[in-house]
């Protein structure tokens, strides 16, 4: 929960965590090593210095820690786990719903648990999302296109095979499909990422949301062209935001552009936890204003209107969940009770 120095209380919904392990231990190849490296990399050239992880907390935190930061310390009141499996890389897969349930499980009002599928697993691998869907009652799930599976390389959602999972994914009333599209992680191939193949199965699939994660970075053009027809893509802030440190002006072009092309209603906060921590990225943006001459070109103005949206009402939407009944919840189960009755204002 974040409140304004009026004393407005802005519900808050981080669209894209993670509880990876990434550690030595679990890292397969050095594939599983070059991964958690680029990971570190963003994480040390885009965070303040104050912000700044040891690179073993970084491989691999515990539960306690992600909680804190994400509920304590900082103001999500609630946050989706995103799977993201590299079983060639990890032994045990470097952040599996199976690892992300246990978060779940023992926080139930807090985390929104996502699935995975990938489409080159065939008849299996829609037997095992039935299973995962009827276990866990998805409304949610993470793609990685760019995922490297024996010799393939990646795969794109208009496949034929990736429309039968989609089509399986419509009839268990999986609605929101997350899509990692954009920024490349070595030894990942950027093309494999490439946003384009979003146009065709948006079109297709009006019955399902395509949450766009990272905006296409760095092929921002392509997906405000595809986001602006299409009634059902969004855009997930997960890396994007975290520039509003380091480049400011640049955050400014990215945030401006989305506002101009897609809309306050269909972009989504995300910290990308654990690369970056929500208390300092929701400071910064909540003090954040577009520059003058950049709100004079795109006529974007980031409203706190624009701000509530972003930060956790559209993402509450999508998931349909009742923020004043969540918020009671929460309260009841003593989540508020650290929170200052004044103002949670940036220091």
């Amino acid at each position: 929960m974040y409140r304004t120095a009026k004393g407005e209380e802005i519900f808050v919904i981080d669209g894209h965590t993670h509880f990876w392990d990434g550690s030595p231990a679990n890292q397969k190849n050095i594939h599983g090593k070059q991964f958690i490296d680029c990971f570190y990399a963003y994480h040390s050239n885009l965070s303040p210095p104050s912000e700044k992880w040891e690179k073993e907390k970084f491989e691999k935190y515990d539960a306690k820690t992600m909680f804190d930061d994400l509920f304590v310390t900082g103001y999500d009141d609630m946050a989706i786990l995103q799977p993201t499996y590299l079983t060639d890389f990890y032994k045990s897969g470097f952040n599996t719903t199976e690892r992300n349930s246990a978060m779940k499980k023992s926080h139930p009002d807090r985390f929104i648990l996502n699935g995975a599928f990938d489409p080159r697993d065939g008849t299996k691998g829609l037997e095992a999302l039935h299973a995962l869907s009827e276990k866990h009652k998805l409304k949610g799930v993470k793609l990685y296109t760019a995922e490297w599976r024996g010799e393939s390389k990646g795969y794109k959602l208009t496949d034929k095979a990736s429309y039968q999972y989609l089509e399986a994914a419509q009839k268990l009333g999986i609605k929101n499909i997350h899509v990692h599209k954009g920024p490349t992680i070595i030894p990942l191939n950027r093309d494999a990422f490439d946003v384009a193949d979003i146009d065709d199965v948006a079109t297709s699939f009006q019955d399902l949301n395509f949450i766009v994660e990272h905006c296409g970075l760095p092929r921002l053009d392509d997906f405000c062209w595809i986001a602006t027809q299409e009634t059902n893509v969004y855009a997930g802030l997960a890396v994007a935001l975290p520039f509003i440190h380091s480049r400011p002006g640049y955050f400014a072009h990215v945030i401006s552009e989305l506002l101009f092309w897609v809309g306050p209603d269909k972009i989504l906060y995300g910290s990308d936890y654990g690369i970056w921590t929500p208390k300092w990225l929701i400071d910064k943006f909540m003090a954040f204003e577009i520059p003058a001459d950049v709100t004079k070109e795109t006529g974007s103005v980031l409203s706190m209107e624009a701000k509530t949206k972003i930060l956790g009402l559209n993402a509450a939407r999508i998931y349909g969940i009742d923020v004043e009944a969540q918020k009671k919840k929460i309260r009841a189960g003593g989540g508020y009770a650290h929170l200052p009755e004044a103002v949670h204002a940036p220091r």
